[in-house]
């Protein structure tokens, strides 16, 4: 039997629906959601257990931080929404002073396990948790740009008449308008784009195919807030794949957001960047510590340092 426990902070939009997403998969046997509003934590609670009875075993139930104690995740969604027309640092100034107030908390119970950040910008506030966790840096990460690079796959797969499946690539950096995909590494069934593009029938150039995909993965998220405030429905199944690999153990390979240190002249700072994710987080006995060998077109990396410096500036913004 499995004997799992996951803890989710915030029982928003996007909390709740993680829950519902988790609470589908069998992944573990008990799962606590907790909220500042204590009613809207246990309607939701009520909501989806009522469903739960169908198919779930899982125990699900509204509780307090001293219930994380002994979670093997804990995954962080609680902060202010992004606004229409909001970048995600302008988020910041409102949402650093309640990370370190929920990673204080969430300390306090005992808790030991991974501790994943879903509150935006995730780069930054991951860092505060690393900081004000005092946890191993592996065990810290954030949902990052695995979700950038699945819209990134929805994109490529629509436009050029692919399985989303078959295609690989990751977009990296800032989970935000600095970010990019990294192109010399995106494949179609294993094809480099380059080789692909001349023998589509859309006959389309690769120059705008890049241009049009990367423009999609900085803005689909602000149409969707544009239209109904929010989003969640894909973050949600994003966090679900990162906490399935956590639970399972699965060395998956996947953008999240990790604390990175000597990372070419850089201070240590948190970004987005394929790793493998098992137990513990990072698994450190893989790739560079855990981190995938990528080898970056000369730009790719001008546009990595990039978004790592500004990263870095908000970093120190924030205070850290």
């Amino acid at each position: 039997m499995i004997k799992n426990k996951i803890a989710i902070i915030g029982a928003g939009s996007v909390g709740a629906t993680i829950t519902y997403n988790l609470s589908n998969r069998g992944l573990a046997n008990e799962m606590v959601l907790v909220d500042i509003d204590q009613a809207r934590a246990e309607a939701e609670v009520l909501d989806i257990t009522q469903g739960m009875s169908l198919g779930s075993t899982a125990r699900l139930y509204a509780g307090s931080y001293q219930d994380c104690g002994d979670a093997e995740i804990a995954i962080i969604t609680a902060g202010a929404k992004q606004r229409p027309d909001e970048s995600r640092v302008q988020l910041m100034d409102r949402n650093v002073d309640l990370m370190r107030s929920m990673t204080g908390s969430l300390m306090e119970s005992g808790f030991e396990g991974v501790l994943l950040v879903v509150t935006n910008p995730v780069d930054v506030l991951t860092y505060v948790a690393y900081r004000e966790s005092g946890l191993p840096r592996e065990q810290v990460i954030g949902s990052g740009t695995v979700i950038d690079s699945a819209r990134l796959r929805t994109f490529l797969g629509r436009h050029c008449n692919i399985n989303p499946q078959n295609i690989h690539g990751y977009v990296i950096g800032e989970h935000g308008d600095t970010s990019f995909p990294a192109w010399s590494n995106v494949t179609f069934g294993g094809m480099q784009v380059g080789d692909f593009c001349p023998d589509c029938p859309r006959g389309c150039s690769q120059e705008d195919l890049r241009s049009e995909a990367t423009r999609y993965v900085r803005q689909a998220a602000q149409q969707i807030i544009k239209a109904k405030g929010s989003t969640y429905y894909a973050v949600a199944q994003a966090v679900a794949i990162i906490t399935q690999a956590v639970l399972r153990d699965e060395r998956r390979i996947l953008p999240v957001t990790a604390v990175v240190s000597g990372f070419e002249t850089f201070r240590e700072a948190a970004f987005s960047y394929p790793h493998f994710i098992g137990n513990k987080g990072i698994v450190l006995d893989a790739g560079k510590r855990g981190r995938l060998q990528y080898d970056l077109a000369r730009d790719e990396r001008e546009l990595l340092r990039e978004s790592i410096r500004y990263i870095i500036e908000n970093t120190e913004r924030a205070g850290y």
